[in-house]
Order: C-alpha cells, then structure tokens, then sequence
C-alpha cells in the first residue's frame, strides 16, 4: 500500500478482506470507487435497478446466509431511495452495513446536501462517518464490526475524504474487535428452571434471535417436555420436530391456537413478541407465565408484560437451563402424548377444510383460481429444499402457512409493513443460495411497485418463481372497507396481463387461472434449465383472508 492509494480504494479493499462477500447496490459517483474496490478485492456485486430493491435484496440475503450484507450507494437521493429497505432492516435487527456518498462539508451549494445522518437515525440505523485520511480504515473497519453484532449500519463516505491519498500509516486495523459472550445470570436460570421444573404445559417460543440455537432449545424442550412455536419472522426454525406447532400468533392454525392459549408457561427465545406473535394479545392466554429470553435487554417487554425477562444469549441461556434441570433431576411434563403428536401432525392450514371459491370462465370474463387452491398447487409441485419470500397484503397467510419451508428457507420484509418488498427480498434469497428454488410470492399492487427488479433476477439467471396473487387491486383495502360500505374504486385497477410484461423483462411467465395452468408452467419451468425467473400471473378470487382482522388491529 502507497501514499498514492485512495481513501475510498482502501476501504472497499479491506473490507473485501474482513470477508464481504456480498455487495448490493446502484453506483453512482459518490460510490463509485469503493465499489469497485470491494469488486477489485474480491467481492460480488449485484447491480439493482433502484436502490430500494438493493437495500431489500441484502436484508433477505443476510436472513438466509446470517452473514452481514453491503449495499452501496450515491449520497442524497441514492440514499433517500433506500430508505424503505433500510427502515425494515433496522427493524428486524439485520446485520446490515449502508456505504453511502456524503457531501463535502462545509459545501452547502451542491444538489446532494442533506442531513443524511438525522435522516438515518430516525430510520433506526446506526450512523457512522469516515472523518480524516488517517483515521478512515479503521473507522469503517469499526462500522463493518458493529454491523457483523447484529446491527443496521450506515457508513457515510465524504466526498473529500474519499478522493483523498491514504497515508502510509492510515490503513491500520482499526479498534480491537471485541467478542460478546452473553451468558444469562445465574440468578435468572434458577428462576425460570423453577418455572419449567413446575410447568404442565409448557411452549418454548423462537424468533430470529435464536437462528443459531435450534439444537439447544430443542434439547430443552425435551428435557422439559415443552411444545415448540416460532415467531411467524422465525418460520421453518423447528421444521421436521413432530412437537413443533408451527407458527405462533395471527398465522397460527387453530390448533397451534388453541394449545398456546392453554399453555402455562410460554419461553421466548429471541422474539420480540410484538403485537403479531401474540395476536393482538390474546396469544398466550391470561393465566400463561410469560418469560423472554433476549441477548439485547432493552428488548425484554417493549412489546407486552413478561413476568421474568432473561437477558443472555439464547443458546448460551437453553444450555444453562438443560445442565440445570439435569442436575436437578426430575421428570418432564406428561403432555406429549401419542395422540397430542397426532393432533399436531394433522394440523397445517394446508389440511384445515375450505370451500373452493375457483370460478369458471363465462360472460366475457376468465377464470379464476382460489388463491388457497393455487398455493396448495404451487407447494405441491416445488422441490422441499426451497427458500419463500414473501410481501405483504390480503394474500399473505396462504404462501406464508400453506408452503412448507426448512430451516433459514423464509424471507419475511414486513417489520415496516411496507408492501413491494417481496421481490426484491426473493431476488436476495436466491442470490443468497442458488442451489435452492425461490418461491417469491406477491401481490399484484406490491408486484407493480417493484417489478424493475425482474432484469436483476434475468441478469442474475437466478432459479426463481415468482407467483403474483393477482386480484387487480389492493386487496387488504378492499376487503377491509369495502364491507362497510365504503367506495373501493381508488383501490381497484383494471387487470393487466403481468405475464406478457415478465416476458418483455426476459422472464417465462404464464397466466394462471386453473391448477391445470399451475401444474403445465411449473413442471416445466423445473424441467428445463431454470436459469431464467418464472413469473405466475395467478388471476385470484378476492374475499378477506383469515388473518386481515389481526393485520389492521391498532391501525
């Protein structure tokens, strides 16, 4: 390294060596040379049509790999552009890092000037700023460390700094990276084995937080005889376990419903436990002992009361318990029994009974297909080793419930609940494992907002369907006021052929308005070489789905 390298080269190039892997963005000036550099040293970049679908495409892609992704950006409005995305990403806690363009400062006269650092913080991301030649590395260095902890990290790059020489001495390593080992208080894990030791019915509950202590929690719950439940965010956590429930809240099947509403004592590890894994509150029920488990204690009881909260890392906190319940001795509870294990197998929404409302075609209109028809169809014929992403709207439940997926197999952006993010979130999970088929599902409204990201997928040859629930409206409005006698028509639009515009992206695509069409598209598109996105124009029947009440209480 010479005095003739620039700040921003030495920066993408060593953070290429921390070990970015992964860079998503759309270049501009102001991040023009630290994306080429982290290209440079090694790093794959996946050039976005807009800086929202960047920004999303990385929050899903470090979901599915748990690594930190990067996103690059112009400064102003490239940044302003990624707002959304980085919104949601600092809301779900994903180890993100935002390098992004800064204006030279004092210079007040450029077209770019913008409080880009009060902007990011009230977006929820932690801010930082490379501030000399000398000091740059290691300040970036210290922004990459604090995003690889599990945070939402916008690193601005001013202009001045970056096109200026870094000194001899200026490409250190930065701030010692310090590790956190997170173990629970002694105190706290004799408190809640007390709770699990008297339990009859106890749940354990996983979120996000607890990715990486399936085995822990799981050996728990079998020391204890406690049911399993996930965080809907979490889905697929415990997939395969027969004492698994599935997902806990508004998407929860009435049997996993019911057995959470009888609990008598509910472990959270690493979920929020906000207003969607509780349904509204009414999950678990009033009598239940509630207890939360996080690493970040100023996350215990933000969202509801908890009786014991357990700061401490969550695979860390299940070992503790299981050595202490095993010291202990004692039996497990006797609820898992061979007719409980029966119930639960039995219980996926895919099973529960429903009355077709698939219409045929007749007076000048298509058909249309029953959206639960259609995901059932779309579940059926993909391989089980899949990754779902998912938008938001009326439709969400069935591609959320009805789809099976595996372990770190399911992408869901809505922690803003902003709509439009299901494809570029797809888009990540894919990039993120190509050798897993990509179900992205969308809704027609969402779909529209971001559909410019189809020429990322075409570009990237990436193994990815796309299946539109295609209702030509915003459904959830629809359907939640149109009941009440309000006019719908600003919601409403007239029905446009998705498919043919997929083509013309470069995309297979078909519109779908039986199973026949399901099957005929899907079969083969899996036939063939899969190195192109298939698009499903799904031509829907509209009525509200099972979990709209939940979606808009409190809104």
């Amino acid at each position: 390294m010479g005095s003739d390298e620039q700040v921003a080269a030495a920066i993408g190039r060593r953070l290429a060596e921390l070990g970015v892997a992964d860079v998503f963005g759309v270049v501009g000036s102001g991040n023009f040379h630290v994306t080429n550099a982290l290209i440079a040293g090694g790093a794959r970049f996946v050039a976005a049509r807009h800086e929202a679908g960047a920004t999303v495409m990385a929050d899903a892609h470090s979901r599915v790999t748990g690594r930190p992704a990067v996103v690059s950006v112009h400064q102003g409005p490239g940044l302003t552009n990624a707002v959304t995305g980085i919104v949601e990403a600092a809301k779900s806690r994903t180890p993100l890092l935002v390098l992004t363009g800064a204006t030279a400062l004092p210079d007040v006269t450029s077209n770019f000037v913008l409080d880009q650092t009060a902007l990011m913080r009230a977006a929820g991301a932690i801010v930082e700023t490379i501030t000399t030649p000398a000091t740059a590395v290691g300040e970036a260095v210290r922004a990459y460390r604090r995003a690889r902890e599990g945070h939402t990290v916008v690193l601005q790059l001013p202009l001045d700094v970056q096109d200026a020489p870094c000194p001899p001495d200026g490409d250190v390593p930065g701030p010692p990276e310090v590790l956190i080992e997170a173990e629970p208080a002694a105190d706290a894990v004799t408190r809640l084995a007390d709770l699990l030791a008297g339990a009859r019915r106890p749940v354990l509950l996983g979120g996000r937080g607890a990715r990486y202590a399936r085995g822990p929690i799981e050996e728990l719950a079998d020391a204890t005889g406690a049911l399993l439940a996930t965080s809907a965010v979490a889905r697929g956590l415990f997939a395969g376990n027969p004492w698994s429930m599935d997902v806990s809240g508004g998407f929860a099947t009435p049997t996993a419903a019911e057995l959470l509403g009888d609990a008598d004592l509910l472990v959270s590890f690493g979920a929020s436990l906000n207003q969607w894994t509780t349904r509204g509150g009414s999950l678990p029920g009033p009598d239940t002992t509630v207890v939360q488990v996080d690493r970040d204690p100023e996350a215990v009881g933000v969202h509801r009361r908890v009786d014991l909260g357990v700061v401490g890392d969550t695979g860390r906190t299940a070992r503790a318990l299981v050595a202490e319940l095993a010291r202990r001795g004692g039996a497990p509870s006797a609820q898992r029994t061979p007719e409980l294990k029966a119930r639960i197998a039995g219980s996926r929404w895919r099973d529960v009974p429903y009355t077709d409302t698939g219409t045929a075609a007749g007076n000048g209109n298509g058909a249309l297909v029953d959206p639960r028809t259609v995901t059932i169809a779309v579940d059926d014929l993909l391989p089980a080793d899949r990754t779902l992403a998912v938008d938001g709207g009326n439709f969400v439940g069935y591609p959320s419930m009805f789809v099976d997926v595996v372990q770190d197999g399911f992408v869901m952006p809505l922690a803003f609940q902003s709509i439009g993010l299901g494809l570029a979130a797809g888009i990540g999970a894919a990039i993120a494992r190509p050798d897993r088929v990509t179900l992205a599902a969308v809704g027609d409204g969402g779909f529209m907002m971001s559909l410019v990201e189809l020429d990322t997928a075409v570009r990237a040859r990436l193994p990815l369907v796309v299946l539109i629930y295609d209702d030509a409206a915003y459904g959830a409005e629809v359907q939640h006021f149109g009941p009440s006698g309000y006019p719908t028509g600003l919601v409403e639009f007239p029905d446009t052929d998705l498919a043919a515009i997929a083509r013309g992206f470069g995309c297979d695509a078909a519109v779908v308005r039986t199973v026949p069409d399901v099957t005929e598209a899907v079969t083969g598109w899996l036939a063939g070489p899969r190195d192109r996105p298939l698009v499903l124009d799904a031509k829907i029947t509209a009525f509200p789905s099972w979990v709209l009440a939940h979606s808009f209480e409190d809104h």
